[in-house]
């Protein structure tokens, strides 16, 4: 059986993967159909070695003087080694990337392999990385995280940088029984760029007065003493599929839990309406509930008020043109844009996909969200021990 023969092309592409550090022996010899691991530890010796040259020699005698048979004329071994050393070249930019992105470990490593054969200097040269920069790298010590420090970046990066050192304090006391004062939390998550998402301040502006349809029974009082005394809603616009969504959402406020919520191409009444009818249905179709909105026109309907009455609910509204009296659900409308869409252009998403997110969303501000109001628990939790 005659001898494995490999293309110089291939031997280029194996040194390749090997500086980038990416895959194993194993993985390259199964992607390039290599049948000995020993032949790379070969080609890599000859790169090392500046011997690039014997790439392109055939098996058995191996050329020194000249750098290939002797036959080949002067011209092609110059063009022999030109194409080596654009080779060379491409491997080192596609390996390094540019100067931004250049691997620091990498840089050490290949420095500390050539530096007996070549001067830091010509190395770093051909590398374009100042010397500056090298030796700063150098004299840096490995980062080593405390304990402490690697649980506060698990919590950080598992809520999706949602929260705030106050939370995370919390979190760490009760998922890692790791107790630090806030303003430790704070410090550490601001030298590891670890800071909650701020949501964009809005101008209010006021609309005037106009005719009430209900009075403000609710008087921004947003604590509830039990279950189904006092609900909150309103709409929201979700800009981020094909076209315009409007999503209506019902909230509890004695644990801020999501009662309801409709997601729908339209705003009409039939969205608040259907929206109250499976709050109702799915806390049993309580009596005597509160329930506050602002003075939008599907609230102030004749549908939506008649269901009201017939259901034996209260109705409450919002002062025209003030926000705060609905602060609860104005808030959480934006917290959820703001955590779950921040960074999501707008029309960018599919209906289905839009729809996915918002209901993912609910079910993580309703069982994983952890608030203050609710002594850091979840809406659901807090329910539960209250129950």
């Amino acid at each position: 059986m005659g001898k494995n023969v490999y293309s110089s092309e291939v031997k280029w592409a194996v040194v390749k993967e090997k500086l980038s550090g990416k895959l194993t022996n194993r993985e390259i010899m199964e992607k390039y159909g290599i049948k000995n691991s020993s032949q790379i530890k070969t080609w890599m010796k000859w790169y090392r070695d500046n011997q690039v040259h014997r790439y392109n020699q055939p098996i058995g005698k191996q050329y020194t003087y000249g750098h290939g048979p002797d036959m080949l004329s002067e011209d092609e071994k110059n063009k022999r080694q030109i194409q080596h050393l654009k080779q060379e070249n491409d491997i080192l930019k596609k390996v390094l990337g540019n100067q931004k992105g250049v691997e620091k470990q990498l840089v050490l490593k290949l420095v500390e392999s050539f530096r007996e054969m070549y001067t830091i200097s010509s190395i770093l040269s051909a590398l374009t990385i100042p010397k500056s920069t090298y030796y700063r790298w150098a004299s840096e010590k490995p980062i080593t995280l405390s304990k402490e420090e690697e649980a506060i970046m698990d919590l950080c990066k598992t809520t999706k940088y949602r929260y705030g050192h106050r939370k995370i304090k919390q979190l760490l006391k009760r998922d890692y029984q790791i107790k630090l004062n806030r303003n430790t939390v704070q410090r550490i998550m601001q030298k590891h760029h670890l800071q909650c998402r701020v949501k964009q301040k809005r101008k209010w502006k006021s609309q005037g007065e106009s005719v009430v349809i209900a009075p403000n029974l609710l008087q921004r009082d947003f604590h509830a003493s039990r279950p189904n005394q006092k609900w909150v809603t309103d709409i929201t616009y979700i800009q981020y599929g094909p076209a315009t969504l409007y999503l209506s959402t019902i909230i509890d406020l004695f644990n801020n839990e999501i009662v309801a919520y409709q997601l729908y191409t339209h705003q009409q009444h039939s969205l608040v309406i259907d929206t109250l009818n499976k709050a109702l249905e799915k806390r049993g179709n309580p009596t005597g509930v509160m329930i506050h909105s602002d003075q939008g026109s599907v609230y102030s309907s004749y549908a939506y008020q008649y269901r009201i009455k017939e259901m034996n609910l209260i109705s409450s509204m919002s002062r025209r043109g003030n926000c705060w009296d609905n602060a609860v659900i104005e808030c959480f409308h934006s917290n959820l844009k703001s955590e779950e869409f921040q960074y999501v252009k707008y029309n960018s998403l599919t209906f289905e996909q839009v729809k996915k997110r918002v209901d993912q969303y609910m079910n993580y501000y309703n069982e994983e969200r952890i608030q203050k109001k609710l002594n850091y628990h979840t809406p659901i939790e807090f329910g539960d021990m209250a129950a």
